[in-house]
């Protein structure tokens, strides 16, 4: 049929649209060839020209007849396009409330937001035994279906359940497995379709959590497969999962929430069996609080945590084992919190306090060395051939790495749980076929898309192959059984897409080999994508403005992936020396399995990789670990294997699918974005369908449905019989020309995209007319009929009514009469009596109330003059009762204050008699006094050096300017000059002589000023000897003190080692004992052994915090360099009018150096007792070695402790001596 056929005026089209996606409009006029635009006319009735591209020409998309509207199966429209699929979408959800659809072979599903109530059990047993055309489209057809299928056909079948995050995929799931768990049901009482059922609010609480786009999203992908007998009866389930997002355990995003096991924990702090996990509200642990929304609405977590352990309990997990679940859980929960501090200023390593309280609440929960784990946390252990290197790590460093531990533990928790589910479903006799459910996450893309994205991406590239080739399988041999002619029909292959990813040197394989080189990092990874994949891949982009980031062209969109991260999460790396800690966890058998698994993904990042040059070095006897902890898979290729197995347990069954759609991002029921809606109709592979139906013959009807529908075109030519087949065909060749545009099958007609709507539309057509001769004719008719009735009717009516008007009125006018003459009557008696009444109340009232008010009048005076009375004496007794209260009160406080002052005043008099700093102060004064005359004799000193150089200088001026002149006066006397030269020359020598007195006078001064201050200094030197015996006899105080706090600590210290060897000697013997009984204990013991051994070496290694005893010694030697010094200052060169002052000091020196003479052997004693309790601490450090290895830390602390102690006691002691004498 022709584009000016179709095109006509009032023909209905779609048009695209920004908001909506598609608009619907209607022809203005017919289309011509040759037309460059259509005259189109909006819903709303807005007029508007639709422009044709000149290039392609192509027409805007027919809409469907209205009867085809609403319809159940999207493959049964007569053009099958992207905007009849929406529209008919949107139409079965709106207005007829209907959230489920068939298209095909998939059942599409629309997420209502909304508890709807067809999920009952009466619904179940409705759809059971029906066939799936037979009722509405729900996801209980499509499980009947299956359930059908598999005991019909005995072969296995798999329900693949698809949609982005909120779109319900869990909870369609939820309600296949119920159908399977009540229609199968169990063969004997093991109730196992009640386990299958418990085994979703476990799984939900440890995978599933909050985010952005829905409440309860399942961040892991699983397969379930449900086992059946030779009666179809459910004898158990196994499940597969897939891809963990463990990231989350350690980061949300806003308004995310971490998985909900944590919050229900949290929840139930208050209960008493979840006291020693120590556990408060969620918000005061970091790995739940990075999100700020630790709630969701209409959720309550402490019924839900109940719901989770009733499963557990259903599920055979003993309640022991349920105990130690939630301890690992509140351990990650402490393990967030744990505070990591810099060590140094460069950050180059770090530390973790020994009493840090959540360090402390998470050694206890697993089990493990509180010291062990602190130290590994913030180290890493490097093995070569035969050397180990110990390397500290920055705090950014050792958060990643506790993060990664949280990561692994959280990941190995939940594989364990996961395969305890598996072992309480597995088949209690022989499993005949299963169905399996596949509930896996959707096509992904984000602002910011890594690795989980891409594993996501890559999966629904799988899956969408598997079913473009299912449903292609399936059109072609529907055209087999009826017997039609038919060419291959086209579709979107995915595989180049496919190969790109998982190929040989494919992006997993160069990812995977970075991941392998030594300095491998993602910026090298991705210059490795660009060169490989870029010029010869078609789905291979890069970005224009990004060097570490890539583009691949998805079948259902481009997606631009982040390279940062893509290495560390496909590494999945965790250290080695935290989880050979766990293993050995000598309180919860839990912990030490979970880590005892062969194939779990720890790997040692010992091996290739560069070592910085600030580390610790030590000598191995031991070989390199084995390597298949180095080389295990990487996460990328773990998934890839899995996911091909997944493929090849599909292929090997009958696939029915079931797509879920988000109809809005804002979680409102029954409210349809149509954005939304095309964006995942197009990511899941709807459309790819209907285009696959559309290439071919989409609609098909049987002879009779045709017969019955479009009899109203057959001629009476055409008619043959009851031969309905020649019929239809005789009907169809005169309808429609072109042949290639229907098919006669055996048992249906198969249409082209288009062709019944154009069939609707010539029935429309014949039906239009006759519908108009019909009713011109009955129209007429009826309207004559109709007017014959209406006359004879009126006249009838209106002689009834006016007999009626005219009897109403004469007894209205009666009635009239009569009431009136009553009511004077009435009227009248009724106010005499009310007059009666009132007059004879009033004047009662007043008696009673003039009597009342002259009563009131006199009570109200002999009340007011008693009270005046009472006032009176009330007020004198109230103010002297105030006046003695406040002078009582006034002379209370005085006596406390002054007592307060009192005892303060004491109480700092006795603390300051008692204490040292109290001589310090005293002394403080006169230390400074005799420094600053020290300073001030230096001072003198040094202008005296002045002035006796002064005076050398005019000296040696002098006697030069006299041989000068004695030399002029011989000239003179030679030559007989005049003799008013010798004048001059003996003026100029008195002047100088004159000079020379001068500076004599003034250096007497000097002498005399410089003896003055030197009798002041021998005073105040005299002053402080007489302090010294005080001091002295305080420090024999100290010393007493000392050797007594010494004994003290000597006699603790031997009954605490005799205790605590005993204790452990009984420990040990007890572990020995377990070590003969139990395997798996003797391995825990033995890492444990080495981990300590290790410990032991470490600690060897780090220098041990000591006191140098020899400081004192030092400073004792500076002060003795310093006094020196000031000595040597004071001996500069006098003349020998100086003597005496030289003198005296040289008595101050010797009197100083005497002192401190005796001070030094003090000090030389003191050591001589250190060495002596050192060598005794030696002694018993040798008896406890002897000990079990179990109490090498216990003996290394005491001896720590006691050195410690000894050496702070001694150092104080050396320090105050010290002190005191510098002063000097």
């Amino acid at each position: 049929m022709s584009a000016t056929e179709l095109y006509t005026k009032g023909t209905r089209v779609w048009i695209p649209d920004s908001e909506e996606v598609w608009k619907s409009a209607e022809l203005m006029k017919s289309y011509k060839e040759g037309d460059k635009c259509l005259s189109l006319r909006l819903e709303d009735g807005t007029e508007m020209e639709n422009p044709i591209d000149p290039k392609t020409n192509q027409l805007p998309f027919l809409r469907n007849p209205d009867i085809l509207v609403g319809e159940n199966d999207l493959t049964a429209l007569s053009y099958l396009h992207e905007p009849a699929v929406l529209h008919n979408l949107k139409v079965r959800f709106l207005e007829y409330n209907t959230i489920y659809t068939y298209c095909g072979i998939v059942l599409v599903a629309i997420n209502p937001y909304e508890q709807l109530n067809i999920y009952g059990e009466d619904i179940i047993y409705a759809y059971s035994g029906q066939n799936m055309g037979d009722m509405d489209p729900h996801i209980f057809a499509v499980a009947e279906e299956a359930y059908k299928q598999m005991a019909r056909d005995e072969k296995n079948q798999s329900l693949i359940i698809s949609g982005e995050s909120g779109a319900g995929k869990t909870v369609s799931a939820k309600y296949a497995m119920r159908y399977f768990a009540t229609v199968g049901g169990s063969v004997n009482d093991t109730n196992v379709e009640e386990k299958v059922l418990a085994s979703n609010p476990i799984m939900e609480s440890i995978g599933n959590a909050k985010t952005t786009r829905n409440d309860n999203s399942s961040r892991f992908g699983k397969y379930i497969e449900i086992g059946f007998n030779h009666k179809y009866h459910i004898t158990g389930a196994h499940m597969r999962t897939y891809l963990l997002e463990k990231s989350r355990v350690v980061f949300q995003a806003e308004e995310e929430r971490n998985y909900h096991i944590f919050y229900q924990l949290c929840a139930s702090a208050s209960l008493p069996e979840f006291s020693a996990l120590a556990i408060s509200s969620a918000g005061h642990f970091h790995y739940t609080n990075q999100g700020h929304d630790i709630f969701i609405e209409g959720t309550d977590d402490v019924a839900d945590l109940e719901k989770t352990r009733n499963a557990f309990s259903l599920l055979g997990i003993r309640g022991s084992h349920q105990m130690e679940i939630f301890r690992i859980v509140a351990a990650i929960l402490h393990m967030g919190n744990i505070e990591l501090k810099s060590s140094d200023r460069e950050g180059d390593s770090c530390f973790i306090d020994q009493n840090d309280k959540h360090l402390i609440l998470l050694s206890k929960l697993l089990g493990v060395e509180k010291t062990q784990i602190a130290h590994w946390l913030c180290h890493r252990k490097l093995v070569t051939v035969n050397e180990t290197y110990i390397k500290p790590m920055s705090k950014q460093q050792a958060t990643n790495s506790r993060d990664a531990l949280a990561k692994h533990m959280y990941g190995q928790l939940f594989k364990w749980i996961v395969n305890r589910i598996n072992k309480a479903l597995s088949a209690s006799s022989k499993q005949h076929a299963f169905i399996g459910v596949l509930d896996i996450y959707g096509f992904e893309t984000f602002e910011v898309n890594s690795f989980e994205q891409f594993c996501i991406n890559y999966a629904n590239e799988k899956l969408q192959q598997q079913f473009n080739m299912h449903v292609f399988k399936l059109e072609q041999e529907e055209y087999m059984k009826e017997e039609i002619p038919w060419t291959l029909i086209d579709f979107y292959d995915n595989q180049p897409c496919i190969n790109l990813i998982e190929a040989k040197l494919g992006i997993l394989d160069l990812l995977d080999e970075e991941c392998k080189m030594p300095k491998g990092s993602d910026k090298s990874w991705a210059q490795k994508l660009y060169g490989r994949h870029l010029q010869s891949s078609q789905h291979f982009k890069k970005p224009r403005m990004s060097n570490s980031s890539f583009i691949i062209l998805h079948f259902a969109d481009t997606v631009q992936y982040e390279c940062e991260g893509f290495l560390e999460k496909n590494r999945d790396t965790v250290y080695e020396e935290p989880i050979n800690i766990l293993k050995a966890s000598k309180k919860s058998e839990l912990v030490a399995e979970l880590f005892h698994d062969k194939e779990s993904a720890v790997l040692s990042a010992s091996g290739g990789r560069s070592f910085p040059a600030k580390m610790n070095l030590r000598f191995s006897k031991k070989s390199l670990p084995a390597t298949n902890k180095e080389h295990k898979k990487t996460v990328g290729s773990q998934f890839r294997d899995s996911l091909h197995l997944l493929m090849e347990t599909l292929n090997s069954t009958t696939p029915h699918y079931v797509r879920c759609i988000k109809p809005n991002d804002q979680k409102q029921n029954f409210r349809f974005d149509s954005l939304r809606a095309v964006q995942q109709l197009r990511a899941c592979g709807v459309l790819e369908t209907i285009r696959i139906s559309a290439a071919g013959f989409p609609s098909r009807w049987t002879y009779q449905e045709f017969f019955s529908r479009y009899r109203v075109l057959m001629r009476k030519e055409d008619i043959s019989g009851n031969d309905k087949e020649q019929t239809c065909k005789s009907t169809l060749e005169y309808l429609i020309k072109d042949p290639d545009k229907y098919q006669f099958g055996k048992t249906k007609i198969f249409f082209r995209a288009g062709q019944v709507a154009y069939l609707e539309k010539l029935r429309a057509t014949k039906l239009f007319e006759a519908c108009i001769m019909i009713q011109k004719v009955m129209k007429g008719w009826s309207q004559r009929r109709r007017y014959l009735q209406l006359r004879s009717s009126v006249i009838t009516l209106q002689k009834c009514i006016r007999g009626v008007l005219a009897r109403r009125l004469a007894e209205h006018l009666r009635r009239s009469r009569a009431a009136v003459i009553i009511q004077k009557q009435y009227r009248m008696l009724v106010v005499r009596r009310l007059y009666c009444l009132i007059l004879e109340a009033t004047i009662t009232l007043q008696a009673y109330v003039r009597g009342m008010f002259a009563r009131h009048r006199y009570h109200q005076m002999v009340e007011e003059q008693k009270a005046i009375v009472i006032q009176k004496y009330v007020r004198g007794w109230l103010t002297r009762s105030a006046f003695l209260h406040v002078r009582n009160t006034v002379v209370y406080l005085q006596c406390c204050f002054r007592r307060m002052q009192a005892r303060r005043e004491l109480k700092t008099l006795k603390i300051e008699a008692r204490s040292v700093e109290h001589y310090k102060q005293l002394n403080k004064g006169m230390e400074i006094k005799l420094m600053q005359l020290q300073q001030k004799l230096d001072e003198q000193a040094k202008e005296k050096k002045n002035l006796l150089e002064k005076l050398a200088s005019l000296n040696a001026l002098y006697s030069a300017e006299v041989e000068k002149l004695k030399n002029e006066v011989e000239k003179e006397r030679g030559q007989k000059t005049e003799s008013s030269c010798i004048i001059l020359a003996k003026e100029e020598l008195k002047q100088l002589r004159g000079e020379l007195e001068k500076s004599h006078v003034e250096r007497r001064k000097i002498e005399e000023t410089s003896s003055q201050e030197t009798g002041n200094l021998k005073e105040k030197i005299t002053e402080l000897q007489r302090e010294l015996p005080k001091i002295k006899e305080e420090n024999r105080a100290l010393n007493q003190k000392l050797q007594d706090q010494t004994k003290n600590m000597e006699d603790w210290l031997a009954q605490k080692v005799a205790a605590e060897s005993k204790k452990l000697m009984a420990e040990l013997e007890e572990e020995r004992g377990r070590y003969q009984n139990l395997v798996n204990e003797y391995s825990r013991l033995e890492q444990r052994y080495e981990n300590l051994e290790e410990e032991i070496t470490f600690s060897k290694q780090i220098p041990r915090l000591r006191r140098n005893l020899s400081t004192p010694s030092s400073l004792f030697s500076d002060s003795t360099d310093q006094l020196s010094n000031i000595s040597e200052y004071g001996d500069f060169e006098e003349t020998a009018s100086c003597t005496d002052s030289v003198q005296e000091l040289d008595f101050i020196k010797t009197t100083t150096e005497s002192e401190l003479l005796q001070l030094q052997k003090r000090v030389h004693h003191l050591e001589w007792e250190k060495r002596n309790l050192q060598a005794e601490l030696e002694s018993k450090a040798q008896v406890i070695e002897s000990y079990p290895t179990a109490t090498l830390m216990c003996r290394l602390i005491i001896m720590f402790c006691a050195c410690f102690c000894l050496c702070n006691s001694v150092s104080m002691a050396i320090t105050v001596k010290t002190r005191n004498q510098y002063t000097f």
